[in-house]
């Protein structure tokens, strides 16, 4: 069973903008992949790059028309809400401090945002932002793709039904290698600017990966978390900020867990992995093999669940695109996130409510992983001291 089809057939494909991703950007190209994978969206207009130059020779790179490619994301916002055929929804693909003033820029005209993660750079402006699409009319769409893939769904659904039980152990790891060196000093955009506190905030790994792995642990369980105590290392001499953290949970509820974030550890690429354990049994998933789902009954043997095979319910299915045995992934996980956006903003046109099976990250989500950021560094800046993440002063 596959994505449902376009969002509106009447009134046609969601026009989207983008702010952000112009040459050389990859996750620009990411979104862009992924808004037209399953067929919801046009990309008409964009300000892709704070250079006009590279604005203008990547907006005529990827065939925008030439009065739709714009030099700042504030001109873009007021011209394109004051078109008749203007952008419903832009997505934001700029480094994290441009975040907050781009997502105000476009919700304050009503348009719908899908913004990369993590929400901002501070958690002062995640406060102010959250308030903000709270007011406002429009959609705000956080891509915590990860959230995407069917057997994450799969888990979700699981747990939610209560086969794994009351929920004692939430473990979550996201290691990665590529910055065992000081690459940020080759000039390599994506390092320079995740090692630049000004750029990214005050979360290096844990703002990068760790955001992740944190909404993962929430999403597929529904817990929310009350403290953590944290130890963070910038192990690359002069770095300004943390590139490996050891982190311990307390959710409500009674539960525990821990995340292990770092992006020092030598024959990891992208290690995301899950581990829940309850009452019943267990529930273990990592991102290199996003097909299979293990699950453990207590006192049974260990079953592999794959993406389209048996066992896997509606949850999985209705977010598969291709049939079993085919790798499904982080380019569709992404889909999966526009698309879900796609039925939002569908239902917000025809006037009617978002159907309740429509699942993305919102603007709390992405409060809830400032206030982590935040809560994490106050932690080790008391040698690891418990920190509620209830308030963040």
């Amino acid at each position: 069973m596959t994505i449902e089809g376009k969002a509106n057939a009447q009134s046609g494909r969601i026009r989207l903008g983008m702010v952000g991703g112009g040459d050389g950007a990859f996750i620009g190209g990411v979104h862009r992949i992924a808004a037209r994978l399953d067929g919801h969206y046009d990309f008409v207009a964009g300000a892709l790059s704070s250079t006009p130059e590279k604005a203008q020779s990547s907006g005529r790179s990827l065939g925008l028309a030439d009065d739709r490619i714009y030099t700042s994301f504030t001109e873009m916002a007021k011209a394109e809400s004051a078109r008749p055929n203007g952008i419903e929804a832009v997505a934001i693909v700029t480094p994290n401090h441009v975040h907050y003033p781009a997502s105000r820029e476009f919700l304050s005209h009503g348009i719908h945002v899908i913004c990369d993660k993590p929400l901002t750079s501070s958690l002062e402006d995640a406060r102010a932002l959250a308030m903000l699409a709270a007011q406002s009319d429009a959609l705000f769409v956080l891509t915590h793709n990860y959230t995407g893939y069917p057997m994450v769904r799969q888990a979700r659904n699981m747990i939610a039904l209560g086969e794994l039980g009351a929920i004692r152990v939430v473990q979550a790891e996201y290691p990665q290698d590529w910055l065992t060196e000081r690459l940020e000093e080759t000039g390599q955009k994506q390092a320079s600017w995740r090692s630049d506190p000004a750029q990214s905030g005050a979360g290096g790994s844990i703002g990068d990966i760790g955001t992740h792995a944190l909404n993962l642990a929430t999403f597929v369980t529904g817990l929310k978390l009350d403290a953590l105590a944290a130890d963070l290392t910038s192990f690359v001499e002069g770095r300004a900020l943390d590139d490996n953290a050891n982190i311990l949970l307390r959710f409500d509820g009674g539960a525990k867990g821990s995340i292990w974030c770092s992006q020092v550890a030598p024959g990891n690429e992208n290690g995301l992995r899950l581990r829940v354990y309850g009452t019943k049994g267990g529930l273990e998933w990592e991102q290199e093999q996003p097909n299979h789902l293990w699950h453990t009954p207590f006192g049974e043997p260990k079953r592999l669940m794959t993406r389209a095979g048996a066992g896997a319910g509606e949850a999985a299915a209705r977010v598969s695109r291709i049939p079993a045995g085919h790798p499904e992934g982080y380019l569709e996980g992404f889909a999966t996130i526009y698309s879900e956006a796609a039925r939002a903003i569908a239902a917000r046109r025809e006037g009617r409510p978002i159907p309740n099976d429509v699942h993305f990250p919102t603007v709390e989500d992405g409060l809830n992983g400032m206030i982590f950021i935040d809560a994490c560094v106050r932690s080790a800046q008391q040698n690891s001291a418990w920190v509620s993440c209830r308030s963040s002063k």
